[in-house]
């Protein structure tokens, strides 16, 4: 008769009681596995009109990408780094990891600058080095 007395109040109807801490608790934890999991694209942080191509693809998802701006400014994460800061960032991400390195260069930009830029990438050591397109339009 006790147990009968807990689960229904005075007036004799059963109270309805849910409890969401475990619902909570799972939330927070796919949440936290959700985050560390994902891969995050860093972007050049210019916009630079690419040059077309027909055999373009898409973009490695874990890839260092720095940017040649029809200006002649050589930007990684859009900061200016110049011709010189190129090799250093490119050292310091493949210590980390072995990435591929994108150059994204504007069409306008002079190849002598794009040669540049390809070759300390090459002297910070990366083994893959890609120039960045666009897909030809049909």
């Amino acid at each position: 008769m006790a147990k009968r007395r807990l689960l229904f109040s005075e007036n004799g109807k059963q109270q309805d009681e849910i409890n969401i801490s475990p619902l909570i608790d799972i939330v927070f934890i796919l949440l936290i596995f959700f985050i560390v999991t994902t891969v995050f694209v860093e972007e050049t942080g210019v916009e630079v009109k690419r040059p077309q191509a027909a055999s373009a693809l898409d973009l490695e998802k874990n890839s260092i990408l720095i940017a040649i701006t029809k200006e002649g400014r050589v930007v990684y994460g859009g900061e200016e780094i110049g011709i010189r800061g190129v090799r250093g960032v490119v050292q310091r991400l493949l210590k980390k990891e072995d990435m591929p390195v994108i150059v994204q260069a504007d069409a306008a930009a002079s190849v002598e600058l794009y040669t540049k830029v390809h070759d300390e990438a090459a002297l910070a050591g990366a083994t893959s080095i890609s120039l960045a397109t666009r897909e030809v339009s049909k």
